[in-house]
Formats: structure tokens, C-alpha cells, sequence
């Protein structure tokens, strides 16, 4: 078929993505086929505070061991501040005042009752310990609290360290600075949809490139925009995450490393719209493999190959091959089927007084039969359901040997095959899943 994530007490939030723990472009796997953050609690007092750990369906990025000996951080162990903070095994000493702005998560705590205990955050033996976060995206985030406007300008100018900022969105978020995460995520979406576009800028992703060594741009480009869309996604912000699904789509187009990220990400995301479009661009474009290699080698997930027969071959994991293989059936016989019926309509009211409706419906569906099977629609291969119904849609605009069709009717027709264009774009996620029937 040839279409083409010391015994103190301790801050514990879990997060709900942890969004650089995994990245779903890096995973290994022959068949092929060508054609919201939880509210802050603080847990009790123990003798090990090892074995009273976080959640482990959801765990921290690392939990700090008795025996490391935390370092101070350098820029943000502020000589006059009031609360210590453990991220890791690094040191924060900031203002109590600055973290209980903008109605964080860390103003109830402050004002949670202490009893006898003394108050954690103010020694290094007895700080507030954090988890889930890494000691640069906590740093990241303090920059935004503590930065001076000359400083904070930076987001109007040509440059914008995108790492920086998703940090400070996600860390935020987390915490519920509302106003800083909206004000991250706006100048992150400012700063993408600028023309020309950074993310889609030729020498930033490296492009063009040969599929088996995308060079290291590619690379940063790849993980940026998986970061991205991950933040958009866990924030809830619609916009950023149109702009991010929009952006891989013109992407996808380009390069099937990109196509195989918005694959993996829709399926970890569980991105309706992005997922029913990258996994057509894979079923369309390529020969799709897992498992092994004919020399008994493990075939890495995410490769893309040059085949000698100048086919693009992508490894992908084996619940994907089945979504694909899934996706290729239920599209060919989508397609049979529309084939064989062509769309129904209503008849305008004056074919049924001054025009023979019957004869109008038989002519609709000789110019069908017709039309379905030219060349042109033919070539385009039995799972690009879309595409045929676009040529149609251009064929219907001349008509032809429709000579016998109302005038009114015509414009309704091509209304009906418009419409069914537009239900198999919103339902195309759901021809790539297991199960079900066909």
C-alpha cells in the first residue's frame, strides 16, 4: 500500500505534568505497511521522611536524601531574606512577602498555624522543602518576582530565552501566581507569532536536512516546541495551544521528525485535533516500522530513514503501528462508502415544480460515479478521503455531464460535499484508535 512524564516538614505540590521528565520524541521499539496543580499541603512530622513519600503515581523530579548537604544558591540566597526554600539540594533564602503575592499557594501557608513547632523557612537546617521542581526552574521563576524593568523589557525585544519563560509558566502555574503565568504565556505567544515566525525560521530548525541526521538546531527546535505545547496544554491556555498545533501542522509538512512529535504528543496530551492530523501525515507519507531491524536490531521510535526505494521510512512504537494499521482500514472503508453513496440534499423547492426530481437525483449520481473514478482522484490513494473529496469539490464547480440537475440543486450539492469534508476533518482522531469497529 503505497500512501505514502531530615525529618522536616516539607512543601509537597504534585504536578500533574511533569513536562521534562520524558520527552515523547526520545523513546526504542517488522511490519510495515507502505501506502491542574494540587492545593499545597504540608505532611506531619516522621522518623524517616523517605517512607512518607508523594504520591507515586505522581513523583517529584528527586527527593532531597538526609545525607546531601545543600548548597546556597548563588543569585537567590538573598542575605535579607525571610523564608528558606529547599528545591533539590539547592538553597533559596527570598521574602515571605514576595512569595505570598498575587494570592499564591504560599500565602496559606504562612498563615497555616505552627503550635510549638518551630516555623519552617528559617534556618537552613528547617526549610521549606519543595518538590517536583529542579533548582533552574525554580531560579527561572524568582527571576520574574525579583527582576528590574530593565530587565523585564527583554520580552519586547528580538530575543526571548523561551526556556526561561516556560519555566516561569509552569512554576507559576503551580503555585497559582495567576497574573505571572497569564504575563509568561502571553509574551512566550507574542514572541512565536512575530513574522517571520523564530519557531519556523529555516536556520534556527536547521532545515534542509537528510532524514537519518538532523543536526543539532533541529534538535533544540524539537524539544522547545514539545515544552511548549506541554505548558500551553497543563496551563489551560487555548490560545498558546492553537498557535503550537497550527505551527507543527505547517511543520509537519516539512519533515516527518516533526510529524512523529505531533503524533507523540497528541497521544501523551491527548490533543484530539493534532493527534487525527499527524497521524494521517505519517499514514500518507510514509512507510511506518517497529520492532526490529531484518539484522535483529532494535529499531529506535522517532528515526526517520531514507529508504532505497526513495520512501521515507519512520520507526514508531507498536500501539501506534496498531493506530495507523486502524486508521488505514476505517479511511479506505470511509471512502468505499461515500464512493458508493455520494452525499445526499434536500432539492431546492423549484425542482419539484418546475424540474423532474427524480431525473435531478439520477444525474447527481451518474456525475458522482463519474467523477470518483477519474485518474486525478484515483491517484491520490484510498486513504487521502479528504483529498478526493476536494477534487470532487472542484470538479463540482464545472459540473459536466451534470446537465441535468436545477441550477438551485447544484449549489446544494456542493454544499453536502462540502460538509462532508468538514465532518471527516473534525472526526479524523477518531479513525486512529484500537478497537472498535471498522
Amino acid at each position: 500500500m503505497d500512501d505514502g512524564n531530615d525529618t522536616h516538614l516539607t512543601l509537597f505540590i504534585p504536578t500533574e505534568h511533569d513536562m521534562d521528565s520524558v520527552d515523547p520524541v526520545d523513546a526504542p521499539s517488522l511490519t510495515h505497511l507502505r501506502s491542574d496543580s494540587s492545593p499545597i499541603t504540608k505532611r506531619p512530622r516522621c522518623q524517616d521522611s523517605r517512607s512518607s513519600g508523594a504520591d507515586s503515581s505522581n513523583p517529584p523530579s528527586r527527593i532531597p536524601q538526609e545525607s546531601d548537604v545543600p548548597s546556597r544558591d548563588p543569585e537567590y540566597y538573598l542575605t535579607d531574606g525571610s523564608c528558606i526554600l529547599r528545591v533539590e539540594n539547592t538553597l533559596f533564602n527570598v521574602h515571605r512577602s514576595i512569595l505570598s503575592a498575587d494570592s499564591s499557594s504560599f500565602s496559606t501557608l504562612f498563615t497555616l498555624p505552627q503550635g510549638n513547632i518551630t516555623a519552617e523557612g528559617t534556618s537552613d537546617d528547617n526549610p521549606v522543602v519543595l518538590h517536583g521542581d529542579t533548582p533552574e526552574e525554580f531560579r527561572n521563576f524568582l527571576w520574574s518576582l525579583y527582576a528590574l524593568p530593565h530587565e523585564i523589557i527583554v520580552v519586547r525585544g528580538p530575543h526571548l530565552d523561551l526556556d526561561r519563560f516556560i519555566d516561569i509558566a509552569k512554576v507559576a502555574s503551580k503555585y497559582s501566581f495567576k497574573s505571572i503565568e497569564t504575563w509568561a504565556l502571553d509574551a512566550i505567544q507574542d514572541f512565536i507569532e512575530r513574522k517571520p515566525s523564530p519557531l519556523l525560521d529555516p536556520m534556527t530548525i536547521g532545515f534542509p536536512f537528510s532524514a537519518d541526521s538532523p543536526p543539532a538546531t533541529f534538535l533544540e527546535s524539537k524539544r522547545q516546541i514539545s515544552r511548549l505545547v506541554q505548558v500551553a496544554q497543563m496551563c489551560g491556555h487555548a490560545s498558546l495551544l492553537e498557535t503550537m498545533v497550527t505551527l507543527l501542522r505547517q511543520l509537519m509538512s516539512a519533515s516527518l521528525h516533526f510529524s512523529y512529535l505531533a503524533m507523540s504528543l497528541a497521544d501523551d496530551l491527548n490533543l484530539r485535533e493534532l493527534r487525527g492530523m499527524a497521524y494521517l501525515e505519517v499514514l500518507q507519507r510514509s512507510v511506518f516500522i517497529c520492532g526490529r531491524d531484518a539484522n535483529g536490531n532494535v529499531l529506535v521510535e522517532g528515526d526517520v530513514h531514507e529508504g532505497s526505494d526513495g520512501l521515507e521510512r519512520i520507526v514508531v512504537s507498536p500501539a501506534q503501528q496498531l493506530r495507523l494499521l486502524s486508521g488505514y482500514l476505517r479511511l479506505t472503508k470511509a471512502w468505499e462508502r461515500l464512493r458508493a453513496v455520494p452525499p445526499s440534499f434536500e432539492h431546492a423547492p423549484l425542482c419539484g415544480t418546475t424540474w423532474h426530481q427524480h431525473g435531478c437525483t439520477q444525474s447527481w449520481s451518474e456525475f458522482w460515479k463519474e467523477k470518483t473514478r477519474s485518474d486525478g482522484v484515483v491517484a491520490l490513494g484510498p486513504t487521502n478521503v479528504i483529498g478526493k473529496l476536494q477534487a470532487i469539490l472542484k470538479e463540482v464547480d464545472k459540473w459536466g455531464s451534470a446537465t441535468y440537475m436545477h441550477h438551485e440543486c447544484k449549489l446544494v450539492a456542493k454544499r453536502a460535499v462540502q460538509e462532508s469534508i468538514k465532518q471527516i476533518n473534525n472526526s479524523l482522531a477518531d479513525f486512529f484508535y484500537e478497537g472498535g469497529e471498522y
